[in-house]
């Protein structure tokens, strides 16, 4: 921490809006405003996000891009479910908080960066944290492979920014391009993780890779929020997909299939409505395993291109939102009026749908809120609905 007056400009602040405290005149000269107002950002982003940073105040921060792509608490505890052994290395260490997590089923572990303030943030964070068993290492990651040693894990998590600050769409774009590195890597090491965007197309990224084994899609309460790819030196006979979604109290809602048998699997489709209806988490949806689910929990699909499901008995098990059906509309003039009239308020979706949910709103009046959801999707013979429903929070 600087000095004292910045400490405490830091400490009464931190539940105060920013851009109000951006506006105040910097009067006392005793404060380092810009370095203040940078740990108050930063104690604000992860205060839910990385509880145990939250409750350490003598944390540093990084500029605020690179706690962006930092994961949080959750998603890097899953990883660090993920392996162990003796020694972990981590060619692009950023804030450090995967590592952080990763590092404590390992005996050793090398936190690699080539940003030489990250290398110093980190190097105090993890002395305030207590951490013994990391290597700071300031390098570029390139370079640092060329002499790296044996490891049973090798962590990676790209730069997703091009050289302008865009997004990169493709996995050779990012930084830096494991695609050229992922050889070379497995060389050295039992496994190789690397952790992509969502936005990624994850096709594209086994494709350009080596020795794919497992596809993890990390969703945190029903919002995707990364991809791994689990490499290792030998070939892989056929690829694991791992659905993922780490629920408000850390449970996780778990779904595997095997991307090659998901072409093979002959699906049930509906010809009405039956008593329940759900809809599959977010990871499930960005896997694709729109046929496996519905295989698992013998349930009927709606449509090819409707993703959703429904059943006469409920599934308790099912990984994501069920809902108990209370009436389905269908999308005439009349039936809309009558809809309207029944249930002014909802939480409206549509999946295969030709409106999107705004689009419904405004066409039904109906408003945002309340007990009761509307699903607009396609059945199998194309027949457009409106499914109106109640959702289960617990067993039926």
């Amino acid at each position: 921490m600087n000095n004292i007056q910045t400490e405490k400009f830091i400490n009464d602040n931190l539940d105060n809006d920013l851009k109000k405290l951006l506006l105040i005149k910097r009067s006392n000269k005793a404060i380092d405003y810009e370095f203040a107002y940078r740990q108050i950002a930063g104690f604000q982003r992860i205060k839910n996000k990385i509880p145990v940073l939250y409750s350490t105040k003598s944390i540093l921060f990084p500029p605020q891009l690179n706690l962006e792509q930092s994961s949080s608490e959750s998603t890097a505890l899953y990883k660090k479910s993920l392996c162990e052994g003796n020694t972990l290395i981590d060619i692009t260490g950023g804030f450090g908080i995967d590592l952080y997590f990763i590092s404590k089923h390992f005996e050793n572990a090398i936190y690699v960066e080539r940003n030489e303030e990250l290398c110093k943030i980190v190097a105090h964070n993890f002395r305030i944290l207590g951490v013994t068993n990391v290597s700071i290492i300031h390098a570029d990651a390139e370079e640092f492979i060329e002499s790296m040693p044996a490891s049973n894990c090798v962590f990676v998590d790209p730069s997703r920014r091009d050289k302008t600050g865009g997004k990169t769409v493709f996995l050779e774009d990012c930084e830096p391009n494991i695609c050229q590195l992922n050889e070379k890597i497995l060389e050295k090491t039992k496994l190789l993780m690397v952790k992509l965007s969502p936005m990624l197309d994850i096709t594209a990224a086994i494709n350009a890779l080596s020795n794919v084994h497992e596809v993890h899609i990390i969703s945190v309460e029903n919002e995707c929020k990364e991809v791994l790819l689990l490499l290792k030196p030998t070939k892989a006979t056929e690829i694991k997909y791992k659905a993922i979604n780490i629920l408000k109290d850390n449970r996780l809602e778990k779904f595997e299939f095997i991307k090659e048998a998901e072409q093979d699997v002959v699906l049930n489709f509906s010809a009405k409505i039956e008593n329940y209806l759900y809809e599959p988490n977010s990871s499930i949806l960005k896997a694709g395993a729109f046929k496996s689910i519905a295989n698992k929990f013998f349930l009927n699909k709606l449509n090819k291109n409707t993703h959703l499901y429904t059943s006469e008995n409920y599934v308790s098990e099912f990984p994501g939102r069920c809902f108990k059906v209370v009436k389905v509309w269908g999308v005439n003039k009349k039936e809309l009026t009558e809809l309207k009239k029944q249930v002014p308020k909802a939480n409206i979706s549509t999946r295969n749908f030709p409106l999107k949910p705004d689009e419904l709103k405004k066409k039904t009046g109906i408003s945002d809120g309340g007990n009761t959801y509307l699903f607009g999707c396609t059945l199998a013979d194309e027949t457009k609905v409106i499914v109106q429903c109640e959702k289960i929070t617990s067993e039926a």
